[in-house]
């Protein structure tokens, strides 16, 4: 199998695999006060302040969660429950993640949230301007934005929506599940000197897109939040997440987020110019097919293309059975044939938005794997077509 599908996971590292069998023999609870149990709390301190260096935060900031939807829901039902009285707003972008958009429709239903919608313009990118006035709209509880799209692979200007949150005295969740160990994240950076509880003040990542296992994520939550927990019963991590640390899985995901920013420039660099050479061939080879997304601002592995009149689904089936592994969208939605939200965001029809291909590029992605579906996708197409 040929898998090109990295964004929705990618295959775990087998330095990090090492290093999470290792942390499993160490027997103790890290809230247990006896020696075993102050053994596993070292090592679970020490994969905090690794974390917390990697995406320059401080380790008391550092949350660990069981991945990036419960990093997005502690975050976005946190600070809600902790909104000051009178603030009923959630600022929403339209072209966010489904544990984003999903949360806050959650919240809408429930808990009577007032939904400010964001639109993204034609590449996919949350425009600064439009972002500032909603923040700054009044009766704003929250505000919350993806760092780079996980379909159109388009990176928003983070720092900005930052500073437009921190001007309007607005609490704001930064989704960096796709972001992080892609491009350069920092959460001192983005936050910058925001008042106490607005800017930047939650920020999510998850350790399976990393090479950690499925199951390992983190809430960086600034010291200045207000913030409720979801869990409760133990007070274990500042109160904001009760229950049993995973030592294991802090220690994979540690490593895991130490080796890909170890290698991020040079991997980055590697991976779009494995993207370009494929577009430039496959525009010979099938110049009906389109890029979507910022052609030059986006994530390097990343590439979602629109190929007129051919249903993604059936590309996607089509070049299954050929042994290539590929997305419509969002693995999160996988088997709900429905049109992409974010190429409906992008002012796309809603047939277009039924006519994508996700294709990610990860770090075991070869020159070889690229030329097997230049191979494969043409005459997939046409078939289709035929």
């Amino acid at each position: 199998m040929i898998y090109l599908d990295h964004a929705a996971t990618t295959p775990l590292r087998p330095e990090v695999r090492d290093a999470w069998l290792a942390a499993h023999e160490t027997i103790g609870n890290a809230s247990s006060i006896h020696g075993a149990g102050q053994d596993a709390r070292r090592l679970l301190e020490d994969a905090r302040e690794r974390l917390a260096a990697v995406l320059h935060a401080q380790p008391i900031e550092v949350v660990f969660t069981s991945g990036g939807t419960e990093s997005v829901g502690l975050a976005l039902q946190g600070l809600w429950r902790a909104r000051r009285a009178g603030n009923d707003g959630i600022v929403l972008p339209d072209g966010e993640h489904h544990s984003v958009l999903d949360t806050a429709a959650w919240l809408a239903a429930r808990e009577g949230a007032r939904v400010v919608p964001v639109g993204i313009d034609a590449v996919g990118r949350i425009p600064a301007p439009a972002f500032a006035a909603a923040v700054g709209s009044g009766a704003i509880a929250l505000a919350t934005a993806i760092a780079a799209g996980n379909e159109s692979g388009t990176i928003n200007d983070v720092a900005s929506l930052a500073a437009a949150a921190g001007e309007a005295g607005v609490p704001l969740h930064v989704d960096a599940v796709s972001a992080f160990g892609h491009v350069p994240v920092s959460f001192a950076r983005w936050r910058g000197d925001a008042p106490s509880g607005a800017g930047l003040v939650a920020l999510s990542v998850s350790g399976h897109k990393l090479g950690a296992p499925v199951g390992t994520g983190a809430l960086v939550v600034s010291r200045t939040a207000a913030l409720e927990p979801l869990l409760h019963g133990g007070g274990q991590q500042r109160g904001l997440r009760a229950g049993t640390q995973d030592v294991a899985g802090a220690v994979a995901l540690a490593t895991a987020a130490e080796r890909a920013e170890a290698e991020r420039e040079d991997e980055a660099a590697r991976l779009g110019a494995l993207r370009e050479e494929f577009l430039t061939r496959l525009g010979d080879a099938l110049p009906e097919a389109q890029l979507l997304g910022d052609p030059i601002d986006r994530l390097p592995g990343t590439i979602l293309l629109l190929l007129p009149g051919a249903a993604g689904e059936s590309l996607l089936f089509l070049l299954d059975q050929a042994g290539i592994a590929v997305s419509t969208g969002s693995a999160c939605q996988a088997g709900v044939a429905e049109p992409s939200h974010v190429v409906l965001a992008m002012g796309r029809s809603e047939a277009e938005a039924r006519q994508v291909l996700r294709i990610t590029l990860g770090r075991t992605t070869t020159p070889d794997d690229l030329d097997a579906l230049l191979r494969a996708l043409p005459d997939a197409y046409r078939r289709l077509g035929r």
